[in-house]
């Protein structure tokens, strides 16, 4: 391959050949010839308006989406395909959308320019060169753009009502947040996916940049090899199919053809010193002028993204703060090529276009307003009874109503002082016990903003949720400091106990809570209190079905959840619990009840023993005990460690209550024979509620272990919950049909909430938050759990698995919790999961089993189960067809419950042994 080192010729724009290009219709590609300031130029445009007046529709309005380098139109593909099969539907109903995406000049299959010499940043040039850069600059770009859109007249149709929405990628999408911002008069709404508008100089600029830009690398890097291309097409998360990445290859074969590629990257100003450098202050200051307007703007974000990094994104959330956002988790650079981004960028241009959102106001929110969180820290303030009791190491001891309310002040009056406002989201790395309580209570009566990502995300996953609520601050004992100095998670830090001074200074810890108690002890704290809508805390799931989402709670709707707890199970105030479940140890100051945290490690609930239980109540006079299944299996098992006073004063306790999980009628019955005395309950909710339904110990007996319906029993709903369920479609998808009473009996699908105690929203999942409530059913706010079961005669809720798990067979979708209980009710099964193997429609069923062990029974090898068993599987799966069975060591579960099942891990190891692939573990 040569080139002439000095000379890029010009290139008429060409048409592609939609041979290679997978998901292309050759009927999008038109030639459009524009007249600039510069002259004319021709730009190959995707443009779906032929193809939507061959299907005589007229378009409500028109997306204009702009690529960024090294790709072109081809990565809009998707978005065009989707809009014109809602067009093609008869039965659709939505707006009707036309999408411009033209190939930028230079780039993909429109017109090359002449290039008088390969690209060089215009800061690296020496003095007395000529600025003629030889390449399109940020500025021409937009110019560009704005030739096109006049040329099709979309600022005509705008002007005359109908609704333009922008897009943009990387590079295009700052074209687009240019041109848009400057057009606002024009633009309903502007969405950008990973770009940056602004670079902090005090911050290394991303790697793969580094590389790209090192002055004369550049030239080499990205057009006399395509270096940068394949680097770009290969952040792909999961990789691109091959076929896929030689389509974005396709317009840059040979180094004439990737000139604009190498000016791009020149044309990133990265320092005040670049000649592009003012026309992105320009477009940052356009942008916060939108975003003062309040206008529509969507962001929809790839945070393994290397090159715009989640500091870009901060940056655009402070000048667009109303800004709808959603985070993909797994997704990167390529986003639209890593996420189904078309779903999101329709429902939320019909949003624009309709302007209508879901309703905020659930079933049973009154306007009578629950008692704020910190009630009886102000009440109570001179009571020396008992608030705490916390039995976990240097933590461990009594706090009496009055100190945890003086503390509690304390450390607000100095968080205040230190520059913590209302609002602002702080990150909580404490162990559960009277420090993070006492800082808890602070943050709410303060109105901060509680972020709390279980230690049992691992850090990984806890890096992941931290990333995603970027909080402003990170409050926490030396280990969680020193993984969030180590991953370099966002926030100004405070210690909880005060460190030597080197040690802080290595943490970068400011201050510590001990030293604001100590400063402020005896202050009362007199800011103004939060309101009822105002944000409380941002709870992130457990992850053990997906990414570790974020769950948004309000003041008011943390208030309806303790007055449900008092109302439902009678925790009076002055009543005494023992919480070995996180969530409910917390809420103990805002019912009133003393609160004694055991000693154990919450996110490994088999540190929770009988003895532990029995020395945790005895030194509370504890009549209830909070604890999840896992905790409770553990405490059962080792209850002969118990001495006659311990095991007395379990029988003492009047109520124990096991959330976060079905609990099994064995372990009902052996929980019976340990705390005599006890009402045994067992909540059914999620961590977007934390109270649904309610099932005491007789009715698990008797329903679930007779296994009159499929699936586990999780009771009745709870006043004031309403609970419908929308119907499984063939495909395995619930219905936007909502069926309640009678009509719902027996109705296997989604079950759906509306609770005055739900969550308020996902945090920055926009389009997780918006398809969750998106229906409205007596004007209220609903949730759809994913959840999947159904409603029986009586009303009672049995709970058949997740909606992610369903198998979709061809002769209908099947859940795998019913063919699961009676599975596991076999003698020869510890337990068992149902996946689907083979394309969504005709998916075959698998039972895969975990043996059980103990005396008569077999030790079985990995793969296919013995013809004995795998019968019997079959004639307890009944009438569900299972097609294959296969034996596992152990069927993996979550690590926060031991309870929730990974199926989609177990279908893809059930796959590669029916393949016949090698049998290893799942």
């Amino acid at each position: 391959m040569q080139l002439p080192s000095t000379h890029i010729p010009a290139s008429p724009a060409t048409l592609p050949d939609p041979e290679v290009l997978p998901g292309w219709d050759p009927a999008w590609s038109q030639l459009v010839t524009v007249l600039g300031e510069d002259g004319s130029h021709t730009f190959h445009v995707l443009d779906t308006a032929p193809a939507l007046a061959k299907l005589g529709r007229t378009p409500t309005g028109t997306i204009l989406a702009v690529h960024g380098n090294p790709t072109w139109s081809y990565l809009w593909r998707s978005l065009a395909t989707a809009t014109l099969a809602n067009a093609a539907d008869p039965e659709y109903t939505g707006p009707i959308w036309r999408l411009v995406a033209p190939d930028q000049l230079d780039m993909g299959y429109s017109e090359r320019l002449a290039h008088a010499g390969l690209p060089v940043p215009a800061s690296a040039q020496q003095p007395g060169v000529s600025t003629d850069r030889g390449y399109r600059t940020l500025t021409g770009r937009i110019t560009d753009l704005d030739a096109l859109v006049r040329h099709l007249g979309l600022d005509r149709d705008a002007a005359a009502g109908q609704p333009l929405l922008t897009l943009g990628h990387d590079w295009g999408g700052v074209i687009s947040l240019g041109w848009a911002t400057r057009n606002a008069d024009l633009v309903s709404g502007i969405m950008t996916l990973n770009t940056a508008v602004h670079h902090q100089a005090d911050q290394p600029i991303p790697a793969p940049l580094q590389a790209a830009l090192a002055g004369p690398l550049l030239p080499g890097s990205t057009v006399l090899t395509d270096a940068f291309l394949r680097v770009t097409t290969g952040l792909g998360n999961p990789a691109l199919d091959p076929d896929v990445r030689q389509a974005f290859h396709a317009p840059y074969w040979s180094a004439e053809q990737r000139g604009g590629i190498g000016g791009f990257v020149a044309d990133i100003p990265v320092d005040p010193a670049h000649g592009s450098y003012p026309e992105l202050q320009r477009i940052g200051e356009d942008i916060a002028a939108y975003g003062r307007t309040g206008k529509p703007a969507l962001i929809l974000w790839g945070p393994k993204d290397p090159v715009f990094l989640d500091r870009y994104l901060a940056d655009l959330l402070d000048r667009l703060p109303a800004a709808d956002l959603h985070r993909f988790e797994k997704a990167g650079h390529l986003l639209p090529e890593d996420a189904d981004i078309t779903a999101p960028i329709l429902l939320w241009a019909e949003q624009v276009v309709t302007g209508t959102k879901p309703s905020r106001t659930p079933a049973g929110d009154t306007t009578e307003e629950a008692p704020p969180l910190w009630h009886f820290l102000d009440t109570w303030a001179d009571k020396s009874d008992t608030a705490l009791v916390d039995m976990a190491g240097r933590t461990a001891g009594r706090v009496s109503w009055s100190r945890l309310s003086a503390v509690v002040n304390a450390i607000a009056s100095g968080l205040y002082d230190h520059g913590l406002r209302p609002g602002d989201r702080i990150s909580l790395l404490v162990p559960p016990g009277r420090d993070l309580t006492a800082i808890l209570y602070a943050c709410l009566r303060l109105g901060a903003v509680g972020v709390v990502a279980d230690a049992g995300l691992g850090i990984a996953g806890m890096t992941r949720a931290v990333r995603a609520a970027r909080p402003d601050w990170i409050i926490g004992e030396t280990p969680g400091l020193s993984v969030a100095r180590a991953q370099n998670w966002p926030g100004r830090r405070i210690s909880v106990t005060t460190l030597p001074r080197l040690g802080a200074a290595a943490l970068k810890v400011e201050t510590s809570i001990y030293q604001l108690i100590a400063a402020h002890d005896g202050q009362r704290y007199d800011g103004p209190a939060p309101t009822k809508d105002d944000p409380a805390a941002i709870l992130f799931t457990s992850g053990s079905t997906g990414p570790a989402k974020g769950v948004m709670y309000t003041q008011g709707r943390l208030a309806n959840l303790t007055r449900l707890l008092r109302d439902v199970f009678n925790v009076r105030p002055g009543s005494s619990l023992l919480a070995g479940f996180a969530p409910f140890a917390l809420l103990g100051p805002a019912i009133g009840a003393t609160s004694t945290t055991p000693d154990m490690d919450v996110t490994k609930p088999a540190t929770l023993t009988a003895v532990k239980v029995a020395d945790a109540a005895a030194a509370a006079n504890a009549t209830m005990v909070f604890a999840s299944p896992a905790a409770l299996r553990n405490v059962v098992a080792t209850a002969d460690q118990l001495s006659p006073a311990q095991r007395n004063t379990l029988a003492g306790i009047e109520l124990v209550l096991s959330a976060g999980a079905p609990v099994h009628p064995d372990l009902v019955a052996e929980v019976g024979k340990l705390f005599t005395g006890a009402d045994f309950h067992s909540p059914y909710g999620m961590t977007e509620s934390l109270l649904l339904a309610d099932i005491d110990a007789a009715a698990i007996t008797e329903l679930n272990a007779t296994g009159t319906e499929d699936g586990v029993c999780v009771g009745r709903p709870v006043s004031p919950v309403r609970m419908v369920i929308a119907p499984l479609n063939p495909d395995g998808s619930a219905s936007t049909k909502l069926l309640e009473g009678p009509e719902a009996a027996g109705v296997l699908g989604e079950v759906v909430i509306s609770a005055p105690h739900m969550k308020a929203g996902y945090d920055r999942l926009w389009y997780t938050d918006a398809r969750s409530r998106r229906d409205t059913v007596d004007g209220l706010e609903w949730h759809r759990t994913e959840d999947i079961g159904h409603l029986d005669a009586d009303g009672r809720l049995w709970i058949e698995g997740r909606l992610q798990h369903v198998v979709t067979t061809a002769d209908g979708p099947v859940a795998p919790g019913g063919p699961e209980a009676r599975i596991d009710a076999l003698h020869a099964v510890a337990r068992s999961a149902i996946v689907g193997v083979g394309p969504a429609g005709t998916q075959a069923v698998v039972a895969v089993i975990e043996p059980a062990t103990g005396p008569g029974l077999k030790r079985l090898k990995r793969g296919v189960a013995p013809t004995e068993l795998a019968a019997q599987v079959r004639a307890a799966a009944a009438p569900i067809p299972v097609a294959a069975v296969l034996v596992t060591d152990s069927v993996p579960v979550d690590i926060r419950h031991q309870s929730k099942i990974n199926r989609p891990r177990l279908a893809v190891w059930a796959d590669g042994i029916l393949a016949g692939g090698k049998v290893g573990r799942p």
